[in-house]
């Protein structure tokens, strides 16, 4: 079964990729900082374009269960992932 990941945006500066998630009837906007890629997604630092939303498509599936988790929290429309909601406790 292929399952769609939503379209990634990274930003200007390539500091950060964003996308959407439908959530409780809504879409919500997630953020990750770029460092989160490199430290628990093995994306090479200065890797472009296409490597980084390869390294998301590939890492999605956790990506969405953190954020997911995050949301249940605090539910919001828009939800930025750091280093401290993916690493191991």
């Amino acid at each position: 079964m292929k399952v769609l990941v939503p379209e990634p945006q990274i930003s200007e500066d390539k500091e950060t990729l964003s996308f959407v998630i439908d959530c409780d009837g809504g879409s919500v906007t997630c953020v990750v900082p770029r460092r989160c890629l490199e430290v628990f997604f093995w994306l090479p630092p200065g890797a472009d374009d296409a490597r980084t939303v390869k390294v998301f498509e590939d890492g999605f599936f956790r990506i969405e269960a953190v954020a997911r988790r995050k949301l249940r929290a605090r539910p919001t429309n828009a939800v930025r992932l750091t280093e401290k909601d993916f690493s191991v406790r």
